[in-house]
């Protein structure tokens, strides 16, 4: 795979904090043609660099504001990732990460209230017949939550444009 290389990491920074950033703007920021910003996109996108662009929705406001991980424990082979899968098609789970150590994977999920996180974990994880256990942790708040990649320091004359 080609390396990323310094006006392509530029243009994922920009991207990274408004997608929605207009290619004549970006173009304009790196003093490049605005073909030349689409045509980087466009590679960007086919490499899988880019994989994808969606809103960030506040939770809270969907009342759905209620975060909780929680630590699974599975009795699955070596290497499979069945159970991380068939977690991963439940609407409520964010993330899921097959992890080492005791537990098997690190699922980040959102509900309503405690009572909806127990029926969730109750029903829809106990429905998963190789979960052994489930060790929950309930947030109180957040301090930072963002999906942005460290892309290396910004130059001076970036942070000015950003």
């Amino acid at each position: 795979m080609k390396p990323i290389d310094a006006t392509d990491r530029k243009i994922l920074r920009i991207l990274q904090a408004n997608a929605r950033t207009p290619n004549v703007d970006i173009a304009r920021r790196l003093r490049l043609a605005p073909s030349a910003i689409l045509e980087r996109i466009r590679k960007l996108e086919r490499r899988g660099v880019i994989r994808g662009y969606e809103a960030r929705i506040d939770a809270p406001t969907l009342d759905v504001g209620l975060v909780a991980f929680v630590f699974v424990r599975a009795d699955e082979r070596v290497g499979s990732t069945a159970v991380g899968r068939a977690l991963a098609r439940l609407p409520e789970v964010q993330e899921v990460h097959h992890v080492a150590g005791e537990d098997c994977y690190l699922v980040k999920v959102r509900s309503v209230d405690t009572e909806s996180l127990g029926k969730l974990l109750r029903e829809r994880f106990g429905a998963i017949r190789e979960i052994q256990s489930t060790r929950t942790t309930v947030v109180f708040s957040t301090v930072k939550e963002t999906a942005r990649l460290a892309l290396g320091n910004p130059t001076a004359e970036e942070e000015l444009d950003a």
